[in-house]
C-alpha cells in the first residue's frame, strides 16, 4: 500500500482541479537512472487501470501504480513539501536502501 499525507492529497486534488478532464487519477511508479539507481515518477492519468495495475485510493485521490513499481513502493509515504525554493513532492519509502541528495 503506498499513503499519502494531508498535503500531498491537498496538491493532488489541486493539480487534478486544473485538469480539462478533472476525472483522472495519480500513477506513481519508479525508473531505471537517476543518481541512487531509480527515480520516481508522478504524473496523472486516465483513472482506469491497466493490465497488472494496482490501485489504491485516498481521500478521493485515486492512485495508480503498475505492478513492477509496487514492488519498490510497497509501504511508501509521498508528501508534498512547499519552501521559498518552490513545491515538490518528497517519498519516505522503507525500501530504499539509499536515496540522492538533490531530492529527484
Amino acid at each position: 500500500m503506498i499513503t499519502l499525507s494531508p498535503a500531498a492529497v491537498q496538491e493532488v486534488k489541486r493539480l487534478v482541479a486544473q485538469q480539462p478532464t478533472p476525472n483522472v487519477a495519480l500513477r506513481l511508479g519508479v525508473k531505471g537512472g537517476g543518481c541512487s539507481g531509480f527515480s520516481y515518477q508522478v504524473g496523472l492519468d486516465d483513472p482506469t487501470p491497466k493490465q497488472y495495475d494496482q490501485l489504491f485510493e485516498q481521500d478521493g485521490v485515486k492512485v495508480l501504480v503498475d505492478a513492477k513499481s509496487h514492488l519498490y513502493l510497497d509501504g511508501t509515504t509521498m508528501d508534498y513539501k512547499s519552501d521559498m525554493m518552490g513545491g515538490g513532492f518528497e517519498f519516505q519509502n522503507p525500501l530504499a536502501k539509499k536515496s540522492c541528495g538533490c531530492g529527484h
